[in-house]
């Protein structure tokens, strides 16, 4: 049974993000939290002239959490009845967002977080938010991205961006090769440079790896050319109509060339394509 972690705001957002969890999840045996977390920077302001304790913190902050948690339950289980598959508990925590997730992906045992962007549309600048740019950089466990339109459909094609420069454990590359398998996808892999180059040896024997790797898997290798990477990209997902991306955490420099500007916060991107990061 998989330990899924679903942080929410109780925003249209996170709400999406959750529907596209259970969707994707739909045939798998799978434990939900659904946690929301006051952020501690809130709820400590000022206790140097007031006495905030636990009392206070439960009736001023948490105890509105725990009833839109309750509510978002309530929602599931009328949208998405009768799933024997799928079990939700709620968690509401009063701590620093990063140490909440931390602590609940140790204490649950998270194989997969799930979150909810918002940005603009198009090629329009997209903004991450902070807490989901903090889980992809700070917290070891694979996480989905799921933009403001992504809406879930059978996934049928999977960009894999690499530059080969990193070699992949067996274990990182398993959740690709779980859900290759499940949906009967296709995997794309995919390599853009700025200009003309050949593969060094290193990286001609990690894409044989990869190669090896998914023998028994449908997929493919692109190499583009662009000087504008993000543009190369956004073709490329179009034209091979991509359902999904995914990427491995510690190739977080050519990420940062491809989806990322110089902060790791700012993306600029589809609005409606979910990623994949993966951690080793």
């Amino acid at each position: 049974m998989k330990s899924i972690l679903l942080p929410t705001d109780f925003s249209k957002n996170s709400w999406n993000a959750i529907e596209y969890a259970i969707k994707f999840c739909a045939n798998t045996p799978c434990t939900f939290y659904l946690m929301h977390v006051n952020r501690l920077a809130e709820v400590s302001v000022d206790t140097m002239d007031y006495n905030i304790n636990t009392a206070v913190i439960e009736e001023t902050y948490t105890a509105t959490a725990k009833k839109q948690l309750t509510a978002f339950l309530k929602k599931i289980a009328s949208q998405y009845p009768n799933n024997s598959n799928h079990a939700f508990y709620t968690i509401n925590e009063v701590d620093f967002f990063i140490d909440a997730v931390r602590k609940q992906v140790l204490e649950k045992k998270i194989d997969l977080i799930v979150m909810g962007t918002k940005g603009a549309s198009g090629l329009e600048k997209l903004i991450l938010g902070s807490n989901t740019a903090d889980i992809i950089t700070k917290v070891k466990c694979n996480t989905l991205v799921v933009p403001e339109n992504a809406t879930f459909k059978t996934l049928s094609q999977i960009a894999f961006p690499t530059d080969f420069l990193q070699f992949y454990g067996i274990t990182t590359l398993q959740p690709v090769v779980d859900i290759l398998e499940k949906f009967n996808a296709a995997l794309r892999v995919l390599h853009i440079t700025k200009k003309n180059s050949v593969l060094n040896n290193d990286q001609k024997k990690n894409k044989e790896f990869v190669s090896d790797y998914f023998s028994a898997n449908k997929h493919s290798f692109h190499y583009l050319t662009n000087t504008k990477i993000e543009a190369a990209i956004q073709s490329f997902v179009q034209e091979n109509s991509i359902d999904m991306i995914a990427m491995v955490a510690k190739n977080l420099n050519y990420f940062q060339q491809i989806l990322f500007h110089s902060k790791v916060e700012d993306i600029s991107y589809q609005t409606d394509v979910p990623f994949l990061v993966l951690h080793e």
